[in-house]
């Protein structure tokens, strides 16, 4: 910037012996001038202008990064409350589940306590009827025996003293009322 200003000065006072004085050649200025513009419109086509697009891509595909950051941020805390709320349901169905499990079982043992005690029952009553009948049986085949005995003894005793009828007599006798004992 220096060097410009004092070419304006040189330029405003009119000495243009000033310029030669130190040296300053206008062909060679021009020159530099233009070269410096041809490196200058190079290195803006080669250099700075890839790496300023070069830039603003990555820039946008920064954005578009954060972008979807933000929108898959969304979906993530959209998912787990979601899962939280698919979580709370199990929950609550397998509670609902495990209750329901719970009142079957438990209708299942009374009922199968109820279906034991009748069969125990019905047991007892089979039990009780059949020695009823066993003792009856017993009784009966005692009597039996006994009036057996009875007429057997009786004929031995008797049978010396007493003749066909009396026999006879005696033990239908005997035998009415074992029967009715």
């Amino acid at each position: 910037m220096t060097l410009s200003l004092f070419f304006a000065a040189a330029a405003a006072s009119g000495d243009a012996n000033l310029l030669e004085k130190f040296g300053v050649e206008w062909k060679y200025v021009v020159w530099q001038i233009v070269s410096f513009v041809i490196v200058l419109a190079v290195l803006y086509k080669f250099g700075i202008k890839p790496v300023v697009a070069t830039m603003e891509e990555r820039n946008r595909k920064i954005e578009t990064g954060l972008k979807n950051a933000e929108e898959m941020q969304a979906k993530l805390a959209a998912a787990q409350q979601e899962s939280t709320a698919i979580v709370k349901k199990a929950n609550a169905d397998a509670t609902k589940i495990v209750e329901e499990a719970r009142k079957t079982a438990k209708d299942f043992l009374d009922k199968q306590t109820q279906e034991a005690t009748a069969k125990a029952g019905e047991l007892l009553n089979k039990a009780q009827q059949a020695i009823e009948l066993e003792h009856k049986k017993m009784l009966a085949d005692a009597r039996s025996e006994i009036a057996r005995l009875v007429v057997t003894t009786t004929e031995r005793v008797l049978a010396k003293k007493l003749t066909d009828a009396d026999r006879a007599a005696y033990n239908e006798s005997a035998s009415r009322e074992l029967t009715n004992v």
